[in-house]
């Protein structure tokens, strides 16, 4: 007889087989993770107030500033990226990506919807790591810039793949990765003396701590502001936190462009008010690569 004749319907191995198609998550258990208010996480603002289809009404209305201020600094730092690494345009391309899946999250409260509204920031800051981390801070096994991205690319993929393991910790984690930045950022600037960079710098500061401050409060102190009848602070957290990275993604890349490509002789300016200070900030090139010295 031949070997294979042996394997019939009712063997061991066709059972095992069978089991295993059958222990797979279900259709509607996968489904389930789409489903609106899926979610673990819910915030202040009343559910359905405004709309039966969507969940929270101002907080997915406000992620419109997101297709709002990214096309803008897609324009304005285009010169820099231009001269520097075109690599930069993937930040502002990816808060559009944010602003997409926020959205989408605030709309529905689903699983689905929070793990790709936390999943889309963690690349946006891991992408800014890997583009403007200064050099002269990486750890002492990293010799160049293209070794530190691999070493981000890899940590951000590992940090992909666990956060379906506690969701409710993404943010909070999130959070601690603006700290480092933030941190970082203040380091470096403890040896500047231009008055504009420093300006620029606590204003990127001052609007990330307010941004956080309400972000925290709608968290935490959800009944005090159902009191007052103001339950949109979330909302304003995405308004102020898009600033904030504008602010902040110009800084350091005006910082990167002084040791990187000093040549171009970096400026800063506004948009669309330079004389006042007012408006998104970003960087003007007065030199190009026919001015770069060469030896």
């Amino acid at each position: 007889m031949l070997p294979f004749a042996r394997f019939h319907l009712h063997s061991p191995a066709v059972d095992a087989f069978w089991r295993g198609i059958l222990s797979f998550p279900s259709f509607e258990k996968m489904a389930g993770v789409f489903a609106y208010e899926s979610s673990e996480v819910d915030w202040c603002e009343d559910n359905y107030k405004h709309s039966e289809n969507v969940v929270e009404y101002f907080n997915t209305m406000s992620s419109f500033i997101f297709f709002v201020i990214s096309p803008v600094m897609l324009y304005l730092l285009h010169p820099y990226a231009k001269e520097r690494n075109l690599a930069v345009h993937l930040v502002w391309i990816m808060m559009v990506f944010v602003g997409i899946f926020s959205m989408y999250f605030h709309m529905t409260l689903s699983f689905m919807g929070q793990i790709l509204d936390e999943l889309s920031i963690l690349w946006v800051l891991a992408l800014g790591y890997s583009l403007w981390f200064p050099r002269r801070h990486f750890p002492s096994f990293i010799k160049d810039r293209k070794s530190f991205s691999h070493m981000v690319l890899i940590i951000t993929v590992i940090s992909t793949l666990s956060s379906f393991v506690k969701p409710t910790a993404n943010a909070y984690a999130l959070n601690c990765f603006a700290i480092h930045i933030v941190y970082s950022l203040i380091v470096e600037l403890r040896s500047c003396t231009d008055e504009r960079v420093l300006r620029l710098a606590w204003a990127s500061i001052g609007l990330w701590v307010l941004a956080v401050s309400c972000w925290i409060s709608d968290r935490f102190g959800c009944s005090f502001w159902q009191k007052l009848d103001f339950c949109y602070l979330h909302g304003i957290w995405h308004i102020l936190i898009v600033v904030a990275t504008a602010y902040a993604s110009t800084l350091v890349a005006y910082m990167d462009a002084s040791l990187e490509i000093p040549y171009s002789l970096p400026d800063l300016q506004y948009w669309p008010l330079n004389n006042w200070s007012i408006g998104l900030p970003y960087i003007v090139l007065k030199g190009t690569t026919k001015t770069q010295k060469r030896c």
